[in-house]
């Protein structure tokens, strides 16, 4: 495929790599710049699900911030869970599937007009467990709660508990130092007439001290169930607002959606005026905010599906096979039984390792999200991502009808650009041209020459 790319950010450049296509899809060809990963929302949490049938494995990582001794997790639970279905992992890994499938900024250079370059043609949108310090032990209390397993799991105590009722479980977690907030025995009772277990955390002061670290490790939980779901309802009780979550299923089939909530598409594709490059994480911001309140405030948001083989552009490589046997992709590998160390090095291009990536982003609370999300795993290969392009105009000593016709044009281009932003965000347009013309993007045509300018104004000033 031709491209008509001049130059790269050197940044950038460092970072990127050209990934084989194994398959048909029609490549974007254009240079990475800028990505929008979870680290522009505060309160946000990513939870990585690997799904294959009944099996699943969940990787839970949060941006708790504060004293570590007030750290609790409460997790629902379809099964009791035995010490070797629990582990702990490191941030990189999700760090790295967050970077892989964030929306993204790339950026073209318009070539010369007069080589008769079609840009259209080029730019077309997208066709398509560690050591424990006691044994799993059941025991029953006057309230009803039965402490079905517990472990010391890197630095996480755990426990595995089972309820008669909502009122018992309340109670027991006060007297055992949990803080519930108010409505908590209301959802936890919705749990516990469905025979939920509950899977709770707290962290082993000792055990954190020795990992030498200032921050949680996400936590990973392997179970088998029919149910395809991830539990929100607990995390609506005590919430200041609007709660972020980042979603990144792995499967076997293909796309992942919600079937209790609609999954919509990010809007992608668009051509947006080049000052968004300093502004990108600003954009994306105020983009998402826009689009929730369009859909009611109650969908979840499609940003990313692809196969984990390849991607193009590249905010990131995409992920090492140790890198996915540690988040429970199971059927890869040279050895599947064999553990792989983990490397951040490039990987080399490959047959498709058939796992297949889905990023969904949901923004909620109880108000709008009073369901736990509910998910298929469906088989849409179709690849997709949250994607917007900056186009730079040709700034070259072109001399030609062509090169006349493409700067008569570029004012129209640049209203289209800011109608398209002003669409996507709500920002004011009249703000969004100032901010173009003071990058570059000028409103204004240039002077047309007169025809009979051609045949005798530069002539004239030579002699």
């Amino acid at each position: 495929m031709k491209r008509s790319l001049k130059k790269t950010l050197a940044a950038a450049a460092s970072a990127l790599a050209a990934i084989a296509a194994t398959g048909g899809a029609f490549a974007f060809c254009g240079f990475y710049v800028a990505k929008a990963d979870t680290k522009l929302f505060n309160k946000a949490s990513k939870v990585a699900i690997m799904r294959d049938g009944d099996r699943t494995v969940m990787t839970m990582s949060n941006d708790f911030q504060g004293d570590l001794k007030e750290f609790a997790m409460i997790v629902p639970v379809p099964v009791v869970l035995s010490e070797g279905q629990i582990h702990v992992t490191e941030n990189a890994i999700i760090d790295h599937l967050d970077v892989y499938t964030s929306p993204r900024l790339v950026e073209y250079f318009d070539d010369d007009p007069c080589a008769r370059f079609e840009y259209e043609a080029m730019a077309a949108p997208m066709a398509r467990m560690s050591d424990a310090k006691g044994e799993g032990r059941s025991r029953k209390n006057s309230l009803g709660v039965t402490v079905e397993a517990e472990y010391t799991v890197g630095e996480y105590d755990i426990q595995i508990l089972s309820a008669n009722e909502s009122a018992g479980l309340a109670i027991w977690l006060k007297q055992n130092g949990y803080k519930l907030p108010k409505g908590a025995e209301a959802t936890l009772g919705s749990y516990v007439k469905q025979g939920t277990k509950f899977f709770v955390a707290k962290v082993n002061l000792d055990e954190q001290s020795k990992t030498g670290l200032h921050y949680l490790r996400p936590l990973q939980i392997a179970f088998e169930s029919p149910r395809f779901m991830l539990p929100i309802r607990l995390g609506t009780v005590n919430a200041d607002g609007k709660q972020e979550l980042f979603i990144f299923a792995l499967t076997r089939t293909g796309r992942v959606e919600t079937t209790n909530y609609r999954t919509v598409k990010l809007p992608t594709g668009m051509n947006i005026p080049t000052y968004v490059k300093d502004e990108f994480g600003g954009f994306y911001k105020a983009m998402f905010a826009e689009q929730v309140q369009r859909e009611s405030e109650n969908a979840v948001f499609l940003e990313y599906a692809w196969d984990m083989n390849w991607c193009d552009p590249c905010a990131a490589d995409p992920l090492s096979d140790a890198e996915l046997r540690e988040l429970g992709v199971f059927w890869i590998g040279a050895d599947a039984g064999a553990p792989q160390p983990i490397t951040r090095r490039r990987p080399a291009p490959q047959a498709s390792r058939d796992v297949f990536v889905t990023r969904l982003h949901v923004s909620y609370d109880a108000a709008h999200f009073p369901e736990d999300l509910m998910f298929k795993s469906t088989g849409d290969r179709e690849n997709f991502q949250g994607r917007y392009v900056m186009r730079h105009a040709y700034k070259g000593p072109a001399q030609c009808e062509a090169a006349e016709r493409y700067r008569a044009d570029l004012p129209a281009r640049y209203e289209k650009e800011a109608q398209t932003l002003a669409n996507l965000t709500g920002w004011d347009v009249g703000d969004i041209r100032s901010k173009m013309d003071e990058n570059g993007q000028e409103f204004t045509p240039p002077p047309k020459e007169k025809w009979w300018e051609k045949l005798w104004g530069k002539a004239d000033e030579k002699g």
